[in-house]
Order: structure tokens, then sequence, then C-alpha cells
């Protein structure tokens, strides 16, 4: 009996026995890792929506602290355009279209030729999201365009609002991006958000002329931001994405509607 006792613990101690108890352990932590991402995927969609109507909110200038944020976010309406004629496009649920995952299938986008291509984003969805507020009577009050693009180490998101003019800007907010804390992401400063209501887009002849400049911007200036001291190449990514996302590759066209809209009702 005693000689067989060593036996069996030999056997239990094995390689093979460490393996099988391994693969056991990953087995049931795979299928726990796998059942938890699954039971949490609605609440964590459903933050993440959250989150991007109180952004949108913001920059719309019509967030409330405390208030319920899809009550507030109500009041605006969510619409698809195609950015080649601006016009609105109809969607079930246009707040579920995602056009940077829409960017990446050649099906639903275009390549952006490099010369054109300011905001370094290479490819760009035949469709995006637009957040339009109208007033009691149903003119445009202000439209709120997703924008994106290159900074210095990172892509910047965020959204810009816009007057019914198409050309003087409400608000810029950033969301999401990975530049330099203490320098480029000094792009989320309210001081510096601040900056942006009332710029104009571009002149009178429509040639764009918004600029983050180097330094501080020129007096009175309706299309100049003061620049981000030591972050210039966030800043230029900034006025670039900003460029772009408003000309005539971007919402250009829609802007031009908007325009048209406004004019009709005025």
């Amino acid at each position: 009996m005693s000689s067989s006792e060593p036996t069996k613990q030999r056997s239990r101690d094995s390689l093979g026995n460490v393996i099988v108890v391994a693969l056991g352990v990953s087995i049931v932590c795979s299928i726990l890792v796998s059942t938890a991402a699954t039971v949490l995927k609605p609440r964590q969609e459903a933050n993440e929506e959250r989150f991007r109507q109180t952004i949108v909110l913001n920059v719309a200038n019509l967030y409330e602290p405390g208030a319920d944020v899809g009550s507030l976010f109500e009041q605006i309406e969510t619409r698809i355009v195609d950015l080649e004629t601006g016009d609105y496009v109809d969607m079930d649920e246009p707040a579920a279209f995602d056009p940077v995952v829409a960017s990446r299938d050649p099906a639903q986008s275009i390549a952006i030729p490099p010369s054109e291509d300011i905001a370094g984003i290479k490819r760009r969805s035949n469709l995006a999201p637009v957040y339009v507020v109208r007033t009691p009577t149903g003119a445009v009050e202000q439209v709120i365009l997703p924008v994106y693009g290159k900074g210095l180490w990172s892509t910047l998101y965020g959204f810009l609002a816009l007057e019914p003019d198409g050309n003087t800007v409400r608000g810029l907010q950033f969301y999401e991006h990975a530049e330099t804390p203490g320098l480029g992401d000094g792009i989320d400063k309210p001081a510096w958000r601040a900056q942006w209501p009332g710029k104009q887009l571009t002149d009178a002849a429509g040639e764009p002329r918004i600029e983050v400049v180097r330094g501080m911007a020129a007096p009175d200036s309706p299309h100049q931001v003061d620049g981000l001291s030591g972050a210039t190449l966030t800043g230029r990514g900034v006025m670039n994405l900003v460029r772009y996302w408003t000309g005539a590759e971007g919402f250009g066209p829609y802007l031009e509607r908007i325009r048209e809209e406004a004019e009709n009702n005025g």
C-alpha cells in the first residue's frame, strides 16, 4: 500500500495534469468573460450613446447639468446626409450609423486623393450623420457636424456647431484624442474653445479662411484662433479638419442646402 502512494502523488503532479487543469481554468475564464461582455454590451452601448448625446448638447450650448440627457436630446433631429449631394437619406436608425466604421468599407466610402486629404483620414464615408436644432416654427437654428482628422499623435474626434448660414461657428468640442498632456490637450480647455463661437469659416468670396495661427490671433479677426503653445501641429490639425469637413469634399454641399433653406425662410 505504501509503495503505491508516491506513484499516485506523482501522477497528480504530472505535466499532463497541470496542462489539463490550466486548460480547464482558461475555458471557464473565457466563458465568464464572454458571458460578462454579452450581458454588459447593451449597457456599454447605452453609455456610449449617452456620452455622444452629451457632447452634442454641450457644443450646441443646450446641455443642462442635472437634467436628463435623453430628454434634452429630443429637441435635436438626427439625420443622415449624402455627402456628395447634400441631400438627406432616410434610415431606420440614423443614430446607429457610424461614419468612421463605414469609411473602412470600400462599398460605403471613397478614397480621398492625397492632394485633397488635408485632414489626413485617407477615406471618408459616403454618408454622415448631422444633428439639426430647429426653432418652434421649424426653421433651422443650428446644425452640428461630426468632424475628425489627424493631430500630432492621434486622430481628433469632435463636433462642430454652425449657424444656419453654414459659415458662422457656434462651437467646437473634441471628445476623443491622444494629444500631448499639457500641450496638445489644450484643445479641451474652456478658454481655447471659447474663441471659436462667432468665427467665420470662409471669406466673402467663399474661400476657406478659418485659421489656428502660431501665437496670438489678430485682434478682432473674424477667422483666426490663437495657437496652442508647444502644440503647433495639433492646432494645424484642428484647422485642417475643420476646413476639410466644411469644404466641398465634406459637408459643403449640405451646408449650401442649409444656407438656401435659411434664405428662403428669411
